[in-house]
């Protein structure tokens, strides 16, 4: 390479380095958002227009930042946190059955209050030790949180959305072990916001429960208990999300349809029992939140 070739290049690196720089020490621009800058793009103007008609959704991650902004404006101001995890739960069911189970029931429950969006479901949760193994964790496939990791993240995930204007953030578990967590970062940080209200609802997981009740409905009964970490209630309102992660398909080739003495081999009729068991579950749990909303003190109220 010839010096003149040399000498254009490192001008070149000059010049480039000289931009980066130029553009990192430039102050910030409030209006800023989307993740441009609003001097470069109006789109990325913190007051711009939709340019297309809005999606349907009551997801988070499916909403783009001008979707959430514009919800918010007209009063979604509640987000829901759901936890889930990573166990097993028997032969026959995927290993994130209560991510599965959340996915139908907090977008239930987020259209019937209305005012509501979906945060990502955490699908990593306290599973048991990770070395030495203890409780899930003893089973392949789980995955375990520390219990300080888990608070962490439900800490910086809340923190989050009352940044950007959510007034009521609500906490639900599908799994019993998430419940102590999410009662301690609830009460920690209501402690600290006064303007923003964190209400963990434990009765989701158990007061709320509905499945026998709809069962009964249907005649139908858990007549043995088969020993393992599955139940007719949970298999119904998981099949509503995905009858794969249940494994319908093989488990009626094989002839192994059936959780406790209750078949679920009859698709269209498993899926429409685990929407009424969702449907129960998400009126209960609405009803909850409405009555934490209600209660928690005039300063944070909006």
């Amino acid at each position: 390479m010839n010096g003149m070739k040399v000498f254009g290049i490192s001008i070149l690196i000059v010049i480039c380095i000289g931009t980066l720089v130029a553009q990192q020490q430039r102050p910030p621009d409030p209006r800023d958002m989307g993740g441009g800058r609003c001097a470069e793009n109006p789109v990325n103007c913190a007051d711009t227009k939709n340019p297309i008609p809005a999606v349907d959704s009551v997801w988070l991650e499916e909403l783009t930042w001008i979707e959430v902004r514009d919800a918010l404006r007209a009063g979604k101001t509640t987000a829901i946190i759901t936890t889930g995890g990573i166990e097993p739960n028997g032969p026959y069911l995927a290993l994130g059955k209560h991510n599965y189970v959340l996915r139908t029931n907090c977008e239930m429950i987020a259209r019937k209050l209305g005012n509501a969006l979906c945060a990502p479901i955490i699908p990593l949760v306290p599973e048991g030790n990770i070395e030495p193994q203890s409780g899930h964790m003893r089973s392949p496939g789980t995955i375990s949180m520390r219990e300080e990791t888990f608070q962490a993240m439900l800490t910086d995930v809340a923190h989050s959305l009352k940044m950007h204007g959510f007034k009521n953030i609500i906490l639900i578990g599908d799994s019993g072990g998430n419940r102590t967590g999410m009662q301690k970062v609830s009460e920690t940080l209501n402690a600290k916001w006064t303007d923003t209200l964190v209400a963990h609802i434990p009765e989701y997981y158990q007061g709320c429960s509905a499945g026998n009740k709809v069962m009964e409905s249907y005649g139908l009964k858990s007549t043995v208990d088969e020993g393992i970490h599955d139940s007719p209630g949970i298999t119904f309102n998981m099949m509503v999300t995905d009858p794969t992660s249940v494994r319908w398909e093989q488990r009626v080739k094989a002839n192994k349809a059936t959780i406790n003495g209750v078949s679920i081999a009859d698709k269209a009729k498993s899926i429409e029992i685990g929407r009424k068991i969702a449907d129960a579950r998400t009126t209960c749990t609405v009803d909850l939140i409405k009555k934490a909303i209600a209660a928690k003190p005039r300063s944070s109220q909006q």
